[in-house]
C-alpha cells in the first residue's frame, strides 16, 4: 500500500523559510512525478511543484518560481520543498502527490496523480 507522510509546516514570519518534506512507502518503483500542491481555505487545490521522475525536470507555479525548489532523496524515498521569502499568500495546507503517468502540460491538475498525503499546514503571518 502506498502512503505518502507529510511533515515541516508551521508558522513563519514573513520572509522566513520552511523545508516540508514528504515521505513515500510501499509500492514505489513505477511512480513518474511527485509533486507538491497546496490548498487555502475557501479556495481551490493548486499546484506548487513537480518533479519529473525520469529526467528530474521541475516545474513551478508563476506564483513560487525563485522562492520555492523542489528536490527529491532517492535513498530516503522523500520529497522535499524548500520554501524561501514566505508571504503571507503562502498559507495554506500542503500536500504531497504521486502518479503513474505524467504529462508535463498537465502537471498542475490534481487528477493527474493517485496517491495523496494527508497535508502538512503552512502558516505566514507576523
Amino acid at each position: 500500500q502506498v502512503q505518502l507522510v507529510e511533515s515541516g509546516g508551521g508558522l513563519v514570519q514573513p520572509g522566513g523559510s520552511l523545508k516540508l518534506s514528504c515521505v513515500l512507502s510501499g509500492f514505489t518503483s513505477n511512480f513518474y512525478a511527485m509533486a507538491w500542491f497546496r490548498q487555502a481555505p475557501g479556495k481551490e487545490r493548486e499546484g506548487v511543484s513537480c518533479l519529473s521522475i525520469s529526467d528530474r525536470n521541475t516545474y513551478y507555479a508563476d506564483s513560487v518560481k525563485g522562492r520555492f525548489t523542489i528536490s527529491k532523496d532517492d535513498a530516503k524515498n522523500t520529497l522535499y520543498l524548500q520554501m524561501n521569502s514566505l508571504k503571507p499568500e503562502d498559507t495554506a495546507i500542503y500536500y504531497c502527490a504521486t502518479g503513474f503517468n505524467f504529462v508535463a502540460t498537465a502537471w498542475d491538475r490534481p487528477h493527474m496523480y493517485d496517491y495523496w498525503g494527508q497535508g502538512t499546514e503552512v502558516t505566514v503571518s507576523s
